[in-house]
């Protein structure tokens, strides 16, 4: 049987986007307890941005890694290897005794995390025709805004209720029994599906393989591929990196917020970034360009950023609501990154520079929360919104970086050339 055309996919999609949700939740919720963990464990401002950054560090460090490998060895084993990681982190830092087991278990939570989104896009290729595979593609991303959103007021209610260990260790749980779920939708069960697979397909599948290093050494030379670096890192490091550790204490701090009152900020920026993906995506498409578009949404996320500043880090209130929304949007139009990358580079090279692009957006968000925790601890003492207004500066800087990358893409004008001469030929055939 085709797996293509197999209703066996669906449950393939619907279990890989459970696990995916799931995940995806738990990169932000130690955020919601960043004052519970100063004060349970006598731990520092600094420590607590180390305990977020070793998790993007790992997420980071392993994207290229991971992308090489499960393009040789298949996603499917990758992707269980990964769920159960996450699962045993989180559970592990639910029970954590102290803070060197707190960052043991980030770094193994990030571990995992690191093999989901590109052994997602993987497997859901290999299921799905093209063109359901694009529309599912967008619906992922979604899911992974969804999961970002119950990491807000849900898990909030949800920690003020029972205290914070048992949302995460049966957070925990549930991931690893997604794992063993995943055994056996994805291996166990699909070997008739295998079976149908021609010796030409196997044949095509390893005959495409290329010296690693050349391809490596072709994409930290190209000048495209670190322009889709700097754009991730300006826009999702930013935004995930503050909204992972430092915008619930923000809220609570600097606005006197309830925790539930911070974390529905944090769910206007994550309303933003599922609007900012489709929209930003149907934009480009209709101008027909990704160049123009991508770069004032990142002039957007710099001014968003600079405005915190220019009010000595205490925005008006009711601009705190737009601030985070137009952050959020940016960090949702950051799929514009992977639009670049598929229109400019050969498919064999496709999975590593999306690695790398993405590497860059999370090597922003390893960097940004260790950096400001440092300047909340040299102003510590102090009214809280001064801490802030130099903590602030720090996203700043990242999205000018963004903002410089988005000015290096190179629109390929050959390519929309030949979309355009494509359309033209076939409006007679319409008519």
């Amino acid at each position: 049987m085709d797996k293509q055309n197999s209703k066996y996919r669906w449950v393939v999609f619907g279990s890989v986007l459970l696990t995916y949700f799931l995940i995806v939740s738990q990169r932000t919720a130690p955020g919601l307890i960043t004052d519970q963990l100063m004060t349970d464990f006598h731990i520092t401002a600094s420590m607590i941005g180390l305990l977020t950054s070793v998790q993007f560090f790992a997420y980071a460090g392993l994207q290229v890694p991971v992308g090489i490998l499960s393009d040789r060895y298949g996603p499917n084993i990758f992707l269980v290897i990964g769920t159960f990681l996450t699962g045993i982190g989180t559970f592990l830092y639910s029970i954590a005794a102290n803070e060197y087991v707190l960052l043991v278990a980030r770094l193994i939570v990030g571990t995992g995390d690191a093999t989901i989104w590109i052994n997602l896009v993987l497997i859901l290729s290999v299921w799905f025709k093209g063109n359901e595979f694009v529309k599912l593609l967008g619906m992922a991303g979604m899911t992974g805004s969804l999961g970002f959103l119950m990491a807000t007021v849900p898990f909030s209610i949800w920690i003020s209720n029972t205290g914070w260990r048992p949302p995460f260790s049966t957070t925990g749980i549930i991931i690893c029994l997604c794992g063993i779920l995943l055994y056996f939708v994805l291996i166990r069960n699909p070997k008739k599906f295998e079976q149908t697979e021609t010796k030409s397909t196997i044949k095509k599948s390893i005959q495409h393989h290329e010296k690693t290093s050349d391809i490596l050494k072709r994409v930290f030379t190209n000048r495209q591929a670190w322009a889709t670096f700097l754009c991730h890192y300006g826009t999702v490091g930013t935004y995930v990196g503050f909204i992972g550790s430092w915008a619930v204490p923000y809220g609570m701090n600097v606005f006197e917020m309830s925790r539930s009152g911070a974390s529905q900020f944090v769910m206007i920026g994550l309303l933003g970034a599922m609007i900012g993906a489709p929209l930003t995506s149907w934009l480009s498409s209709k101008l027909g360009m990704i160049r123009k578009p991508y770069v004032l949404v990142h002039i957007v996320v710099l001014l968003c950023w600079s405005s915190f500043i220019l009010f000595q880090g205490k925005p008006p209130f009711f601009m705190l609501i737009l601030l985070y929304f137009l952050i959020g949007y940016g960090n949702g139009a950051s799929a514009l990154t992977f639009a670049v990358v598929r229109k400019t580079f050969d498919v064999k090279e496709v999975g590593v520079v999306s690695g790398f692009a993405n590497m860059g957006g999370f090597i922003s968000a390893v960097l940004l929360p260790s950096a400001f925790g440092k300047v909340l601890d040299h102003f510590q003492g102090a009214e809280a919104s001064i801490g802030y207004f130099y903590g602030f500066m720090i996203p700043a800087v990242f999205a000018l970086m963004g903002l410089i990358g988005g000015l290096l893409i190179k629109e390929n004008s050959r390519e929309v050339a030949q979309e355009q001469k494509r359309k033209h030929l076939e409006q007679p055939r319409q008519a």
